[in-house]
């Protein structure tokens, strides 16, 4: 009797589309309608994928939105960070809305802040991705908290600011900034902003 040898496990299909142009595609739509408002069709028109292959890559729509929502963070957040080496916290609070001027200006990016537009839309039954988003923004403020601290211990901040107050006020200034890049501010008008915020910025009085 002949026998068989067993026969190799086949293969699996290569992927037929690019992993990262397919999450900067994701990226693109989560930041144009927010996560409630991205359906599944249009994000896998714009990924270019159908929704079996999204599910095996990404897994569901939250998880994709996670991937997504790190991208954003390390690619267009990226000033963020470089933003508290700076040596004062007038200088952390100038590449801040520096940074924030020089994304929400770009042509190539949409309007707003991903994570501003997506906890805005949410509803109840998508509470999870607004912790996680809240989560991450807590995250951010406790970084900018500690440099702000720092500062204080060096004799910056006017007497009877708290950092946390000083962090609170940054982060409004930020987000009001997104929020009229998103509503059709000129980029002249979100300079404006930028200015007049650094302009009115509290300092220690010269002894």
């Amino acid at each position: 009797m002949k026998l068989c040898c067993p026969q190799a496990p086949a293969k699996g299909r290569p992927r037929e589309f690019d992993l990262d142009e397919a999450l900067t595609a994701a990226l693109r739509v989560f930041w144009t309608n927010g996560y409630e408002a991205a359906s599944m069709a249009e994000l896998t028109a714009a990924m270019g994928i159908t929704k079996p292959s999204l599910y095996a890559a990404f897994g569901n729509k939250e998880a994709l939105f996670g991937k997504a929502l790190d991208l954003y963070e390390r690619e267009k957040l990226a000033y963020m960070k470089t933003a508290l080496d700076a040596p004062t916290a007038r200088g952390v609070a100038e590449r801040l809305l520096r940074g924030g001027l020089e994304m929400h200006a770009s042509s190539c990016n949409p309007k707003g802040c991903l994570s501003v537009i997506s906890t805005m839309a949410c509803g109840s039954e998508t509470e999870s991705i607004k912790d996680a988003v809240i989560a991450r923004r807590a995250s951010s403020e406790a970084a900018m908290v500690a440099r702000f601290e720092r500062a204080q211990a060096a004799g910056e901040l006017p007497h009877g600011m708290t950092p946390a107050a000083l962090v609170r006020y940054l982060l409004a200034l930020m987000q009001g900034l997104a929020i009229q890049a998103g509503s059709g501010a000129s980029v002249e008008q979100l300079e404006q902003l930028v200015e007049t915020s650094l302009s009115i910025w509290p300092t220690a009085p010269e002894n």
